[in-house]
């Protein structure tokens, strides 16, 4: 389908190959993020579109990245880590020792998720404690 422009709608980009093609505002829609986001992910490395003009052209690949960008942001991941863990999927498959150290990433991660869990639970117990000491507190007093 063409506009009339005689252009194909962003829903029907495909390359050569045969892949479905993206533009940078259906991948913000898609995963609820600004234009902006992506283009600093594309100032850093993360994710390399192509080029048609001024307009950028995403692949599977640019959107597979992208998912994994948000996944690592939401998990705590530094974007220095976040390359690593990208450089990971793009190295040879069944290398043992990009999966090892992509494990200790994880592994690190979940132990300072922990430590982080277990200063919230404590700041949580001061805070009832406060608040119960200001309820007895206004209690005496108008009371």
């Amino acid at each position: 389908m063409k506009t009339s422009a005689g252009v194909s709608p962003a829903s029907d980009r495909f390359n050569a190959a045969g892949e479905r093609e993206f533009s940078i505002s259906e991948l913000a829609a898609e995963f609820d993020v600004t234009a902006r986001a992506i283009r600093f992910y594309e100032d850093k490395g993360l994710v390399s579109p192509r080029r048609d003009g001024q307009r950028r052209i995403y692949s599977p690949r640019d959107r597979v990245r992208l998912i994994l960008i948000l996944r690592g942001k939401r998990l705590g991941f530094s974007l220095r880590e976040i390359q690593e863990i990208l450089d990971l999927y793009d190295a040879e498959p069944g290398e043992a020792g990009q999966l090892r150290h992509l494990l200790g990433k994880v592994q690190e991660r979940r132990i300072s998720l922990a430590r982080q869990r277990e200063d919230i639970d404590s700041i949580l117990h001061e805070i009832d404690r406060l608040e119960q000491q200001c309820l007895e507190r206004l209690k005496t007093q108008e009371g």
